[in-house]
């Protein structure tokens, strides 16, 4: 199994990006760059290929509606040139608070907008001139909205490192989880459950894969939680650090019947929890609506205690499919969590 870790920062992420240097020395595989709606991850990630050496680095994600295909395409052949051929193309829907409210763009038809992307993008990486006729029509001609007419099927005109680039897609969905095995190659899920996700994605996966074509080789799927190795109960109390994060995705992250990450809590079975986290995260009561994340969830879904016990969690995640531990490392000596997690899996 592979390591990779979240690019975590607070304030100048510069700081963040500087740490990745000795977590790759220690083993780490992949860093992974969100940008939601604070920095863009490729800004971030050019940086991170001019500071590292061996480290893939992957958006997670850049969501499909506020770049066109062809700027996706660029985006990934450049990263890829700067890299090395170490880029990774993390793609997701978002959601429609942050797609409609912070781009302006209607939040609309999310699976085949990722299919035709994911298609633009793999063939402008073998350098094929763009062309489409369905939610992108390339090129636009004046029946579909152009002003000139003028357009023309145009090809890369840099030469890119690769003639492809892994495109990891972030699913929660039935739907979405279907289409990204049957396209990805790799899948980015959160907040994993790795003893209950088969009742959410088994049957999802399966089909996406019945449909693969084999020329993709195996889905990836990359999922994890915090790192905290060690002995006692004030290890464990470090699960609380992880309360926040739950409660934000369960309560806050999306409006009232249109959270993901609530449908998934109730889809493991806490139903009544994610309601009440909602509501009372919805109305600012934030800690009240951390205390109830469910522990058991919590311990499930993180690495925090023991060698012993993170050795039984990380082979739950590899028996669920996982190929990559994404990994959050909590402690006065991070580089050390991830030198001693690597050891711990090879």
């Amino acid at each position: 199994m592979k390591i990779s870790t979240m690019l975590m920062y607070d304030g100048n992420p510069r700081n963040a990006a500087d740490q990745v240097t000795s977590w790759e020395k220690a083993g780490l595989d992949t860093v992974w760059v969100a940008e939601a709606y604070g920095n863009d991850s490729p800004t971030l990630m050019g940086y991170l290929a001019a500071k590292t050496e061996t480290v893939e680095i992957g958006s997670a994600i850049m969501n499909i509606y506020s770049r066109t295909p062809g700027a996706l395409l660029q985006t990934a052949a450049g990263l890829d040139n700067v890299s090395g051929g170490r880029a990774i193309l993390g793609l997701g829907a978002s959601g429609p608070q942050v797609i409609e409210g912070f781009h302006g763009v209607p939040y609309a038809k999310p699976l085949a907008r990722t299919r035709e992307i994911v298609e633009i993008v793999r063939a402008g990486m073998r350098r094929e001139p763009l062309s489409a006729d369905g939610e992108f029509h390339l090129p636009l001609t004046k029946e579909q909205g152009a002003v000139t007419g003028l357009g023309k099927p145009l090809k890369l005109l840099t030469k890119p490192e690769r003639d492809s680039v892994p495109i990891y897609i972030a699913a929660l969905g039935p739907k979405n989880v279907e289409l990204s095995a049957e396209i990805a190659d790799g899948l980015l899920p959160h907040l994993y459950y790795p003893e209950k996700i088969g009742q959410v994605m088994g049957e999802p996966i399966a089909a996406g894969t019945a449909k693969r074509d084999p020329s993709l080789g195996k889905l990836n799927i990359v999922a994890g939680g915090m790192l905290a190795i060690g002995e006692g109960p004030e290890t464990k109390a470090l699960l609380d650090f992880a309360r926040p994060i739950f409660a934000l995705y369960v309560g806050g992250m999306g409006a009232k019947g249109k959270n993901f990450y609530n449908d998934l809590a109730c889809a493991y079975g806490y139903e009544k929890e994610a309601a009440e986290i909602q509501e009372l995260y919805l109305s600012g009561k934030k800690k009240e609506a951390e205390a109830l994340v469910p522990t058991e969830w919590l311990e499930a879904a993180n690495f925090v205690g023991p060698a012993s016990y993170i050795k039984e969690r990380v082979a739950a995640f590899e028996e669920s499919g996982v190929t990559s531990l994404n990994v959050t490392p909590v402690g006065a000596d991070t580089t050390a969590l991830i030198a001693e997690l690597k050891e711990l899996i090879s």
